[in-house]
Parts: C-alpha cells; structure tokens; sequence
C-alpha cells in the first residue's frame, strides 16, 4: 500500500488497559518523528453511563471500545514500523495485521467526525434527549455552541438540576 492523498481513520489494537498509554505514546512518535502533515487526530472511543453505587447514581465516561483506539492519518509504509513499534500498540486491525480504512459509513456511525449541522435551537427552548443514556429525558437549552455542534442542557436527574453536554443529533426541539 503507497501513500494515500487523503486522511482516512484506521484501527489499532492496544493492550487490555493500555489505551490512553497508546495514545499519548503516539502523540509523542507524531512530535519526535514530525508527522501534524500526516497523522491528524487520535481518539479513543467513549461513552456516558449512568452507574449505580451504594443505592447513588453517577453519570462516568467509560471506554465504549476496550482495547481499541481510532487514528486518522495519510497512511503510507513508512509509518507502519513508527506506529506498530509504539509501546501499547500491538497493531492494525486489518488483514494480516496491515491497515484497512474505515469507509465514510463507519466513520459517521461511530461519530469520529464532526459534521456542521443547520439547527433552529436556540436558548431557553426545550429538547427532548433521543440517544444516550438519557434518552427520553426533557430538559431546557442553556448555551449552544454551533463550532463544535454542541448545546448544554439542564436535566432534573437524582432530584436536581444537572448541566450536560450533548450533540445536535442527541436532542429533538419540542414545543411546549
């Protein structure tokens, strides 16, 4: 496989644990080695839950993905042996361990990019929560953020109001 001209997302596989040790340790082969034109961004998958604890809940952020960690990169040979040698990483998922690209479905599906999205939401409206652990969950919008296609919300949860982060898609305007 040769130099692709366009970033595209792949998968590595990191040891049980080791996915933040991953990321950081490739953060700092992109330093070292000078890759910002070729290596762009590196996520590991998260999700909010909601855990219960000695009858309390908690909303935490728990890996969505164990073992696994996202890298959008110009993918060439030569960083094959710059990734696959980075302490936490055992390598590529793909076939014999080589890189295969997620399609543009996959990427969209697991929300590794952000797209613009048009929305009429403004303060003071109120949404319903439609995805998450808070699905079906009403609250009132406090700020919108339309950079980053984001918008706080308060939420009565555990007899108090809550603040929370959510996505456009996340929230469906009602009138009420």
């Amino acid at each position: 496989m040769e130099h692709s001209k366009e970033p595209k997302w792949y998968v590595l596989h990191t040891f049980s644990g080791y996915e933040n040790v991953a990321k950081e340790n490739l953060e700092n082969v992109v330093k070292k080695f000078n890759l910002e034109n070729r290596i762009f961004d590196i996520v590991i998958p998260e999700e909010d839950v909601i855990e219960e604890k000695n009858g309390k809940q908690k909303l935490v952020t728990r890996k969505s993905m164990p073992c696994y960690i996202f890298i959008k990169m110009i993918y060439g040979d030569d960083l094959w042996h710059n990734i696959t040698r980075t302490r936490g990483v055992t390598g590529f998922t793909g076939p014999n361990g080589r890189p295969l690209a997620l399609t543009d479905e996959e990427v969209m599906k697991m929300r590794l990019e952000k797209i613009k999205v048009e929305t009429d939401i403004a303060v003071g409206d109120s949404v319903e929560i439609i995805e998450g652990p808070l699905d079906k969950m009403v609250g009132k919008v406090v700020s919108v953020n339309p950079e980053n296609n984001q918008l706080t919300v308060t939420v009565e949860m555990f007899g108090r109001e809550n603040k929370v982060e959510l996505t456009f898609e996340q929230v469906h305007k009602i009138n009420v």
